[in-house]
């Protein structure tokens, strides 16, 4: 979902949020840069907390407590500084007047992800939106996107899955999608391309002249 919106606030905000408050009840852990923060991201919250904390403080127990703290302060603030990237929105939109049906899948929990969308799109902008949940598999597992495909009644084959990470990139093709790398995201050129994109766009906007090439 990254690819979509842009989250302006640095990541060590919301992760940090709940790391000081473990680290408030006795535990001390360092902060990240910005930078590195982006390179922890995507691979769903829990994961996030676990990698910023220094490896001696990764017991299952700080792990559940910093979590807990984050996603409480998370839901409260996941909107702040949180916009949708230029272009996107007519993007969004010009797909919607061409038929075209449209899903939102990310590994923030579905409950975040579906009440980021809802803020921040017209109700009717995506068939679908799907987050993380128990018992579905998260990303690179294809389980949800194909899950997904299901749902919209589209063949795997068919669909683009436009992504900002290589993480993306492989889902897509272990789901039998289109992978489609989004360079204005969180991840680098050289990264998509190495995981398996088969385009990478630098506007949004530019997925519409990929979709009327010939294929």
């Amino acid at each position: 979902m990254r690819e979509i919106l842009r989250e302006d606030a640095r990541p060590r905000v919301p992760a940090g949020r709940g790391i000081q408050r473990h680290r408030q009840r006795g535990a001390r852990a360092p902060g990240h840069s910005h930078a590195t923060y982006k390179l922890l991201i995507g691979k769903g919250i829990r994961n996030l907390v676990g990698q910023a904390l220094p490896p001696a403080k990764r017991s299952a127990e700080t792990i559940a407590r910093c979590y807990e703290a984050m996603i409480a302060d998370y839901g409260e603030h996941c909107l702040v500084k949180t916009r949708v990237y230029e272009g996107v929105t007519e993007l969004v939109s010009r797909l919607r007047a061409s038929g075209a049906k449209l899903a939102v899948f990310s590994n923030k929990s579905d409950e975040l992800t579906r009440q980021i969308v809802a803020s921040l799109f017209a109700p009717g902008d995506f068939d679908v939106v799907v987050g993380a949940q128990p018992g579905l598999p998260l990303k690179p597992d294809p389980a949800a996107a194909l899950l997904i495909a299901d749902r919209l009644g589209v063949a795997p084959s068919r669909i683009v899955f436009l992504g900002d990470s290589g993480l993306d990139m492989l889902t897509a093709t272990a789901a039998g999608m289109i992978a489609v790398g989004a360079a204005w995201g969180f991840r680098t050129k050289d990264e998509l391309v190495e995981n398996g994109a088969r385009a990478v766009l630098d506007q949004p906007l530019e997925l519409l002249e990929l979709l009327e090439r010939p294929r």
